[in-house]
């Protein structure tokens, strides 16, 4: 499969923010990631779960929710990776740049959370509800969407994984609260980060599944 992309810059408010773009031939929906707390469009395991996705014709967007200069203030003070609505925002100018720009075309968008991101996503899929058709979050915080979990129409996966107890009950509350099709699995063995021989690898399954179903599910069903 022939995959085009590269870099590019996203217009977000005050800042412009950096993004990394792979488009297949014949995309038939794209999936934007919001990366968890002290990580970056470079994150290992949302590049993995990328490039399992592209490889089932799916876009991807790999974006940095912060700035250079606001990553150097994050690092000493910790402070902006929780600021939930500002990531929020950000991946919000994210999903209007896409529906402007359309490097992926016509297509339906997904969005991939981990960890604080995965709270961003949902924030976002309730403020664009006729843009987000899916979303799934890996080792998430979604009780940090507050009130925007009810709002949210997205079909809705939440991954966790089974070490991780205290997010797992997190999950759950959370899932309580959503009235859009929600579904939460558990991957035995996995801690917090996915760390564990073959658990990402899971991760990747389960998302690509997701989005399968969600985004083109005209396409599966004639395969």
């Amino acid at each position: 499969m022939d995959v085009r992309g590269g870099e590019v810059t996203i217009p977000a408010g005050q800042v412009d923010l950096s993004a990394d773009l792979s488009v297949p031939t014949d995309t038939s929906g794209a999936v934007l990631f919001a990366h968890g707390s002290g990580s970056s469009r470079h994150s290992p395991r949302n590049v993995s779960v990328a490039h399992r996705l592209t490889s089932d014709g799916l876009g991807t967007v790999l974006v940095d929710l912060l700035t250079p200069a606001e990553d150097e203030v994050d690092a000493v003070t910790a402070e902006l990776r929780f600021d939930i609505g500002l990531l929020a925002d950000r991946l919000v100018a994210t999903l209007d740049w896409l529906a402007v720009e359309r490097p992926f075309g016509a297509v339906p968008i997904g969005l991939f959370g981990a960890s604080t991101g995965a709270a961003a996503a949902l924030i976002a899929a309730a403020r664009r509800p006729d843009v987000v058709r899916a979303v799934v979050s890996r080792g998430g915080r979604p009780d940090l969407a507050g009130a925007a979990l009810g709002e949210v129409r997205a079909t809705t996966l939440l991954l966790v994984g089974g070490l991780d107890e205290q997010v797992i009950t997190l999950n759950e509350q959370a899932r309580d609260r959503m009235t859009a099709p929600t579904d939460l699995r558990v991957v035995p063995g996995a801690t917090h980060l996915f760390a564990e021989p073959g658990t990402l690898e899971q991760v990747a399954d389960a998302a690509a599944g997701w989005f399968g179903d969600h985004l083109h599910p005209r396409v599966r069903a004639r395969s």
